[in-house]
């Protein structure tokens, strides 16, 4: 099987390290099918799409919609390289899943508005599927609703009319989007568990996410969460496109 490839931009060790360790194990993949990237740490390399049998961008600390002279000289580099990459990747309607950060690459890519109108907080929420969404080859037959963790300062306050709404949630309006056939970007985080949200909570303490005193309640919220259908995404996402030849 042809490998799928993970852009991620976590500085942190320990948080970078979960995240590609959870898409590992929530996709389904062994190491070697996995090819992670960390392109807060270099440049990114030369990618030939065809190695690959689909794209991953992880979650970020990097907010797309900051104003220009708010961002550091690394986050200018990766949005970029990313906005290179998906010119690419929607000509040739490459598989593509965005976790979080993956909103606000594909969706200004786009031309959707990305703001901070529909920020959420650290925690659990319910993503509803669209009719559109049902009917996904990705989502079909996952339940109508369904647990997924969240916790982000920027959301889509506006889709192009191209692309399709899949998920939404009370507070988030665009929870999960498509544009062409397959290329598809989550606000909630498909490999996120409870380990892994504890670990990011802590890592995260201090970025303004959430007050240093609220992450114990955080992690009491998000304890009963069942969070089986937003990993079987990911999984879905990996068995739909995983292939020996393109």
């Amino acid at each position: 099987m042809k490998p799928f490839l993970l852009l991620a931009t976590r500085a942190e060790d320990a948080a970078a390290d979960d995240e590609h360790a959870a898409v590992l194990r929530h996709g389904g993949l062994r190491p070697e099918q996995l090819v992670r990237v960390r392109l807060e740490a270099g440049p990114m390399p030369k990618i030939d799409l065809d190695d690959f049998s689909g794209v991953i961008v992880g979650g970020s600390p990097f907010n797309s919609s900051d104003d220009d002279d708010l961002k550091s000289p690394v986050q200018h580099r990766v949005e970029a390289e990313l906005h290179t990459l998906l010119d690419e990747l929607v000509e040739r309607d490459f598989p593509f899943l965005g976790a979080c950060y993956g909103v606000g690459t594909l969706g200004r890519h786009e031309g959707a508005v990305i703001d901070t109108t529909f920020s959420e907080p650290v925690g659990p929420t319910t993503i509803a599927l669209t009719s559109e969404g049902k009917a996904d080859p990705l989502l079909a037959g996952l339940p109508e609703r369904f647990a997924a963790l969240v916790g982000h300062k920027e959301a889509v306050a506006q889709l192009p009319e191209h692309a399709v709404l899949l998920a939404t949630s009370a507070d988030c309006p665009v929870q999960m989007f498509r544009v062409r056939t397959n290329l598809y970007a989550t606000q909630f985080h498909p490999e996120l568990d409870h380990e892994g949200l504890r670990l990011r909570v802590e890592t995260y303490r201090s970025y303004g996410y959430f007050a240093p005193e609220e992450a114990a309640g955080i992690l009491a919220r998000a304890a009963g969460a069942e969070l089986a259908t937003a990993h079987a995404i990911l999984r879905r996402f990996v068995e739909r496109y995983a292939v020996t030849s393109r």
